[in-house]
Formats: C-alpha cells, sequence, structure tokens
C-alpha cells in the first residue's frame, strides 16, 4: 500500500475540513506543496490498492499523462468537481464525460512550448547536421576522412520547413526556424490562424510534397486520429526528415514504416507512439531510418514546474472561482 498523504486529513467534525485532492502521477514538490496546504492532498499512484477508495471521497483529481479518466473512473469518483491534467494535452481525459457529471476539466496549454519548440530545433539539427565526438588522437588521413564522413549534404537555409498544425507551439517553431535562417518555412493548419511568424500558409498537398523537413503540431481531435496514413506518406520527399512531438495516434505506424522501408534517404524521428510505451510487436521497432524516443520534448524541470501549477485552477474550482484554462470546447485536446 504506497498511499501517502501529503497533508494531514482534517478531522471529520471540524467545520474547515479540507477537499480530499487525490494526485496520481507526479507533480513537482513547490507547486504540491502549495496545494497541499489548501487541500488534503492525497497522493495514490496508479496501480495503488488503495486509489479506489481515495476516489470514492475526492473531490479533485491530479493527472498527468498515463491516468485514463473515463466513466470507470469517474464512476469511483461520486464527489468529484474537478480534474486536472498537469500537462497541454487531454487525450486521456474524456472531457465530455466529465461535462455530463458536473466536473471541471483544467489543464496547462502554455506550459510547455519552450521546451518542445527546443527539442523539434535539436531534432532537426541532429538530423542535418552529423557530429562526431574524438576520444583520441587521429593521423592526418583519418582526421580528413572523418571530416568527409561528416560533411552534411545541406543546411539549414538550403531547406524547406514544413509545420503541420500552426497553434501555440507550431507557430513557434515558425517563428525559430526563419530566425534560424531556414530557406523557406511552409504551415497548414485546419482553421484559420492569425499568427503565424512567417510561415506561409499553404494547402496539405503542398505543404507534403515540398517539406525537406515536416514537424506536426496538430491537436488530439478525433479527426486527427491516422491522420498521416500510406496516401500521405507518399506525397513527401523520399528524403525527408519527419518529426512528430504531437501525439502517437495522428501517424499509422504501419504505414511509415512501410514507407521508411522503400525510402532509405528519409528519416523519421518519432518522439510519441501509440500505444504508450510500445510492445515488441510496434511497426517501427528495427527501422533503421525511425528514431524512436521516449515522449522527452516536455522533459525539462521547468517545464514540469510549470504544468504543475495547473493546481492554481484546480484550486480555483475547488474555492468557488474560474480556472484560468479550463478544457476548449471541442471533442479532443486543445491545439499544441
Amino acid at each position: 500500500m504506497r498511499t501517502a498523504r501529503i497533508a494531514e486529513p482534517s478531522d471529520p467534525g471540524e467545520p474547515d475540513m479540507k477537499p480530499v485532492v487525490v494526485q496520481t502521477e507526479e507533480c513537482s514538490p513547490v507547486p504540491a506543496a502549495w496545494l497541499a496546504e489548501r487541500c488534503e492532498l492525497v497522493v495514490c499512484p496508479l496501480g495503488d490498492d488503495g486509489l479506489d477508495e481515495q476516489l470514492a471521497r475526492a473531490e479533485g483529481a491530479l493527472v498527468r499523462t498515463y491516468t485514463v479518466v473515463d466513466d470507470a473512473f469517474l464512476d469511483l469518483a461520486p464527489a468529484l468537481k474537478v480534474v486536472a491534467r498537469a500537462g497541454v494535452g487531454l487525450d486521456n481525459i474524456d472531457v465530455e464525460a466529465c461535462r455530463a457529471r458536473g466536473v471541471e476539466v483544467v489543464h496547462t496549454p502554455d506550459a510547455n512550448t519552450q521546451s518542445v519548440v527546443e527539442y523539434v530545433v535539436a531534432l532537426t539539427m541532429d538530423a542535418i547536421r552529423p557530429r562526431a565526438f574524438l576520444d583520441a588522437s587521429m593521423e592526418l588521413d583519418a582526421w580528413k576522412r572523418t571530416r568527409a564522413e561528416m560533411s552534411a549534404p545541406s543546411q539549414l537555409a538550403d531547406l524547406t520547413v514544413g509545420i503541420l498544425g500552426v497553434g501555440r507551439i507550431g507557430s513557434r517553431v515558425a517563428q525559430v526556424m526563419g530566425v534560424l535562417g531556414a530557406g523557406e518555412v511552409l504551415g497548414h493548419d485546419v482553421r484559420d490562424v492569425p499568427v503565424t511568424h512567417g510561415a506561409e500558409m499553404v494547402d496539405r498537398d503542398r505543404l507534403l510534397a515540398e517539406s525537406d523537413i515536416l514537424t506536426v503540431h496538430v491537436d488530439g481531435r478525433s479527426d486527427n486520429r491516422r491522420l498521416l496514413g500510406t496516401e500521405e506518406f507518399e506525397k513527401m520527399k523520399p528524403g525527408v526528415v519527419f518529426i512528430n512531438t504531437s501525439r502517437g495516434f495522428v501517424v499509422d505506424a504501419s504505414s511509415c514504416a512501410e514507407f521508411l522501408d522503400r525510402h532509405e534517404g528519409a528519416m523519421a524521428l518519432l518522439d510519441v507512439h501509440d500505444p504508450e510505451p510500445f510492445g515488441d510487436q510496434y511497426p517501427l521497432l528495427r527501422v533503421p531510418n525511425a528514431h524512436l524516443a521516449p515522449h522527452l520534448a516536455s522533459c525539462t524541470v521547468t517545464a514540469k514546474e510549470n504544468m504543475s501549477w495547473v493546481v492554481r485552477d484546480l484550486w480555483a474550482v475547488l474555492s468557488g472561482g474560474k480556472p484560468v484554462h479550463p478544457a476548449p470546447r471541442f471533442e479532443g485536446n486543445a491545439r499544441r
């Protein structure tokens, strides 16, 4: 039994008994302590034998990526008033089911923008600028050979960067790529985007066909499931650098693997997957030009703390106020 209380529960006889908030995943220490001053904060990880018992008395739930909040979860928490997702995406939360029961959902849509943009730039440079680090002295011939092997065929100024989904993160990627001197920055979005930071907005077919580097930043609405399949990959350049840091289910993994098999010069840098973690039968495993990362784009201490401050909106709901960042009113998730 791993259940732990950060704050001691109030005496049941006290009129000012604190509301119970169940925390199922990681929360940064300072935001957690802030919330524990106001609530009875019960840390009860997924899989804990006592989780059902704690949810039965919870008025708030503090979750991250792997807690699925659906009807089954909500059935266990009849007193629930708010679910706080410490992060951007709401793919693991059935927002409509929550609203049908009067449960508010809050999140942190701006918390990890900088960390994800930095990560996308790092992946891009890893792909187009190979590097070697030396741990021993070398003769002149070996030195020259190594330099030749590491010679990049192109630099960013020679390439077209395409951005699929030009929201908070996509528009910031466009801005940074422009500052870095990308040859051209193209964007496509299903909605009118008021600020694109220099990206030329084009139709999706042109984006797919002309991008040397294609980075995906779409939201989690149901329409985006398998957004990129065989037909879309066949429209891409045979040497495309394909980057996905949005959602794993956006990409049909089998179609991506088949495309990479046929085009050895292409490369996929995939930070998100469907499912997570993936199993041994994942189609992109052991594909040489597919590089798989364990969902690292928002993994900075700063971003994690920013996301953990969702506790402010959680407390706002519990104390009768209005949250700053309620879940958006369309099916699925907020724009990344």
